[in-house]
């Protein structure tokens, strides 16, 4: 597991807020001081049968807070359904961001009962042993960032577990569901609502905060196969290291190629291979990665160079990635910015938590 201790000094309690559980969830003998928030987008797509089977379970162990931005009509259907299972919400209203997931994260962590917090989209499915690993975690930091696989593996999901296994052998990936103590996102006052990577950007914000974070390449939960396309690379456009490298496929290839020197992208090749291998193998990754993933590598290398050129391209002509979002997401050093000059009467909090937070010191914020 990889911590990023970047500790402030401020108190940090030992465990869950002692409070009373959710009285419209079912109660079960191994039941977590834990709330687990699920946004629901106005334009998702979901299964009805089997999210209301997940959020039956899920109940017995956690308080659920359901925050959906869906239709009326739907929004009632799934009220129908989930009544007595979860909390059903509408996204605050008095909130206003172009990012619908990260509205509804804004409204269900401020309805939180208790001090440690999972987020996730509606295509993930945790287990118990995942959420009390979780909620271990939490003790000895701020945010948690699990790693997610998709199960069963049709091709769209084939080709991203390729993304996965090279982001595994290089620091880390980018999971559809965070963990996160309330007491350190109402005091940092969330997050903007307004960006395209909204949980890139819950990281880094409690990052530019001084919180502390944890990357356990061994916390493995379940994700079910998209079904949309995903968007092209318009996150790397927040992370300009990724962002150079999948520039640089295109042309390196090409550059190959009118040389009549084949065998470098041959060596290319073997040699993303062998980097998703070692994502593939790290912390026991082979029981939920099969072998013929390291494959999908290349493939999707290729697709992301040629996604990377399209996202810049049309960001260099004015466009943006949909009417749902601004940016991909801040930088530490401007989020740490932001937090160092707020006030206590500033009003650039994105969550309102009835009074005004005490400002954050300079000298508590890393360098």
């Amino acid at each position: 597991m990889t911590h990023d201790f970047r500790r402030s000094g401020r108190h940090r309690p030992a465990g869950g807020i002692q409070e009373a559980p959710d009285p419209g969830a079912a109660s079960a003998p191994q039941r977590l001081r834990m709330a687990y928030v699920l946004p629901l987008r106005p334009d998702g797509d979901r299964d009805g049968t089997g999210l209301t089977g997940y959020l039956r379970e899920l109940s017995r162990w956690v308080d659920v807070i359901v925050v959906d931005g869906s239709p009326p009509e739907l929004f009632a259907r799934h009220a129908a359904a989930w009544r007595g299972l979860v909390r059903h919400v509408p996204p605050d209203p008095a909130l206003r961001g172009r990012n619908p997931t990260a509205l509804g994260v804004l409204t269900g962590v401020a309805l939180a009962r208790h001090e440690h917090v999972v987020i996730a989209d509606d295509d993930v499915r945790y287990d118990l042993a995942g959420l009390r690993a979780v909620h271990g975690l939490l003790d000895r930091v701020d945010l948690v960032r699990p790693q997610d696989h998709v199960d069963p593996l049709p091709w769209p999901a084939w080709r991203d577990t390729g993304r996965t296994l090279l982001h595994r052998a290089l620091g880390g990936d980018r999971p559809g569901t965070l963990a996160v103590r309330r007491s350190t996102f109402l005091a940092m006052g969330g997050y903007d609502p307004d960006v395209l990577a909204e949980n890139l950007e819950l990281v880094r914000t409690v990052r530019a905060y001084g919180g502390a974070t944890a990357t356990p390449a061994w916390l493995y939960v379940r994700r079910l196969p998209p079904t949309a396309a995903r968007r092209p690379a318009y996150d790397d456009l927040a992370r300009p290291g990724w962002l150079l490298a999948a520039l640089a496929v295109l042309p390196a290839a090409a550059a190959a190629l009118a040389a009549r020197r084949p065998g470098l992208l041959l060596r290319a090749g073997v040699a993303t291979l062998a980097v998703a291998e070692l994502g593939r193998r790290r912390a026991g990754g082979a029981r939920v990665f099969p072998a013929h993933t390291t494959l999908a590598a290349p493939i999707w290398l290729l697709e992301r160079g040629v996604g990377a050129w399209l996202a810049v391209g049309r960001r260099l002509r004015g466009g943006r990635p949909g009417p749902d979002a601004g940016q991909a997401a801040h930088t530490t050093r401007a989020l740490r910015r932001r937090l160092a000059e707020r006030r206590p009467d500033d009003l650039v909090l994105w969550v309102e938590t009835g009074a005004a937070p005490a400002p954050a010191p300079v000298d508590r914020l890393p360098r």
